[in-house]
């Protein structure tokens, strides 16, 4: 854990690695790009898992987006793949330096986040003077290594800020998170439908991000641990892999079995440690991941549902009683199969991707696949072939055999072009071709495959605007726009009551948490930048901490918010009164004792458990009153 001494540690190793490097403090950042080939055959070898991590990693961003922070997508060597954020924000260097294609190793960059996370294979924050190049100590970062089902590093997720905006804890722990949600990703993946055991040693937290999970063949024989896993069991993966269901949790193979009883279970590990845990029988789908499918999610680079398959429900699932949301979908459903174009406006995270979904699941076109594509989420340099396709040999690096686009994989189905506006110009005449001809043609290719496709797009950005600045095309302006409907952004909603317990019952143990009515009203007074995203995290986070009993219900208080929420500004309420210091502080207290005591004392456990350091339990503890 990134804390204390143990963060100091990790610098120090840094620096020393660095000095024997022979660089030196005032030496310049290596910070020459891949060429373009180069960069393309790196997103190749790492384009499955960056499409996956896609919808995390935007939606980490849309946690910070106003905070001056960029998020940062990086290979196992630190060389960047994708970053989300204005560079201007980390100083005048910052946009050659945050380039994809920029190596961030410590032997091109010296001692910083990206590049001494993996270096240590462990989570990492470094602001200002302890970059060991003097070049980089206007910045703060956060990073964390991924690490996929074999345990192997494969890349790193960071946050990079200008010093005076870094430094918060909060930043840390959302990027160990998102880190942990995209390898609970991978893991799924890997393990297809093998069955699996969730476990961790305190009840409420089996089933979440931060839980251990092992995936077992038909006859027991452990296949892949998550990292969560490893950390609960106390033994490195391959000495997990030579371990049976039996030999590692106490549990029969039959409580694999199709039609075997399901419910909670009592493990115990080699060492005498007991666990609570339950199996999952699963196709595909990640238990408690947000997003359901494994490698989808909102927001997405680009993505396709299979044939026949839908979203939990329709437009009319998602009225839950706004006004202005109700008129939306209403002008939606008057239009559906009419082959009419439907524009979506409104900010990140309003729920743009869930309308679309909404939109194909209530269509004619409801039995073909929907295929998602984030405008933003992919890099430019190879947009084009991501939408269009290409042929054998279209371009160096390109895969053998050639590469079917986006929007030929929309054909009978539904395509959904998210945050169309940052599409580059070039390509804008395309797609313009592709809507008029109903055809799209591979790169490198002279023959047009046919298509036939309902069109569904949305962003957050102004169209007008940008066709008056000339960075829109006008014509494709007026192709995309049929009907155009905007969604309310989360402040401006009355229905935040049935949102909040929609999302709760969504979430695993949420469907059994109340929201004390303190919590309600600061939810009612918040300004929410990053709308249903943003609520879904802080609803994550307090569910995990709310620490009731599985025998009684779970309540949010103040004291399980995170505390950059707390002091987020929130302009449509009254601030809180000089009591809820105290009375967060007393809460916090509490939390801890309830933790020890599921955990039976253990001070670890519970450290885990809460996603904070043992010596901040020590401190918190110091001068409370004993336990009763």
């Amino acid at each position: 854990m990134d804390t204390g001494d143990t963060r100091r540690d990790i610098i120090a190793q840094a620096h020393r690695r660095c000095a024997d490097m022979g660089l030196h403090h005032d030496g310049p950042p290596a910070r020459a790009a891949l060429p373009e080939a180069g960069l393309a055959r790196l997103m190749e070898r790492n384009g499955a898992w960056c499409r996956l991590a896609a919808p995390l990693m935007e939606a980490l961003y849309a946690q910070i987006a106003e905070s001056r922070h960029m998020v940062v997508l990086t290979d196992a060597d630190g060389v960047v793949l994708h970053a989300l954020g204005d560079p201007a924000w980390l100083g005048s260097a910052a946009p050659e330096a945050m380039r994809p294609g920029t190596a961030w190793s410590e032997a091109s960059m010296g001692a910083n986040a990206i590049g001494t996370a993996l270096a240590s294979k462990a989570p990492v924050q470094v602001h200002g003077e302890e970059h060991f190049l003097r070049a980089h100590r206007s910045l703060s970062s956060a990073a964390a290594p991924i690490f996929d089902a074999e345990g192997q590093v494969i890349g790193a997720l960071d946050v990079a800020g200008a010093q005076c905006a870094g430094g918060h804890p909060h930043t840390m722990a959302l990027v160990r998170m998102t880190a942990q949600e995209i390898e609970n990703r991978l893991f799924a993946q890997a393990c297809g439908n093998a069955a699996m055991v969730q476990f961790h040693a305190c009840a409420e937290l089996v089933g979440t991000a931060a839980g251990g999970c092992a995936a077992f063949s038909p006859g027991g024989r452990v296949l892949y641990v998550n990292r969560g896993g490893v950390s609960q069991c106390g033994m490195p993966l391959p000495r997990l892999r030579a371990h049976t269901l039996v030999s590692l949790l106490g549990l029969d193979p039959a409580a694999l079995a199709p039609g075997a009883a399901d419910g909670p279970l009592a493990l115990v590990l080699p060492d005498g440690r007991r666990l609570h845990g339950r199996v999952v029988r699963r196709s595909g789908a990640w238990p408690g991941g947000e997003g359901g499918q494994a490698g989808g999610g909102t927001g997405g680079a680009g993505r396709s549902a299979p044939a026949g398959a839908r979203p939990a429900g329709g437009l009319r699932a998602l009225d839950t009683g706004d006004r202005q949301l109700a008129q939306a979908i209403a002008a939606v459903g008057k239009v559906l199969g009419r082959g009419i174009p439907i524009m979506i406006l409104g900010e990140t995270g309003t729920g743009k991707e869930w309308l679309a979904q909404a939109i194909h699941h209530d269509g004619q076109r409801a039995a073909g696949p929907l295929v998602v594509v984030n405008c933003a989420a992919i890099p430019e340099s190879l947009i084009e072939s991501e939408l269009f396709g290409y042929e054998d040999g279209a371009f160096t690096g390109a895969r053998k055999k050639g590469a079917v686009g986006r929007i030929a994989q929309a054909h009978g189905g539904t395509l959904f072009l998210d945050e169309i506006g940052d599409m580059p110009p070039g390509l804008q005449a395309r797609l313009l071709r592709v809507l008029q001809e109903r055809s799209v043609t591979p790169l490198g290719g002279g023959r047009a495959v046919p298509v036939d496709i309902d069109l569904v797009c949305a962003t957050h950005r102004s169209l007008r605007g940008l066709i008056a600045e000339g960075g829109f095309r006008e014509d494709l302006y007026y192709r995309l726009n049929g009907l155009v409907v905007k969604l309310p952004p989360l402040r401006e909603r009355g229905d935040l009551r049935a949102v909040v317990a929609r999302v709760l019952a969504g979430l695993p143990g949420g469907g059994r948490c109340a929201v004390s009515d303190e919590v309600m009203r600061l939810f009612e007074s918040h300004r929410w930048p990053g709308n249903l995203r943003q609520l879904h995290s802080v609803l994550r986070t307090a569910v995990a901490l709310s620490g009731a009993d599985e025998a009684c219900e779970p309540e949010i208080s103040l004291c399980h918010l995170p505390s950059d929420f707390l002091e987020e500004d929130a302009p449509r309420g009254p601030a809180p009164g000089p009591h809820c210091a105290g009375s967060l502080e007393t809460e916090a207290l509490e939390v801890i004792r309830r933790a020890l005591e599921r955990c039976g004392g253990n001070v670890s456990a519970a450290a885990k458990a809460l996603g904070i350091s043992r010596n901040t339990i020590y401190r918190k503890m110091a001068g409370a009153p004993a336990l009763p």
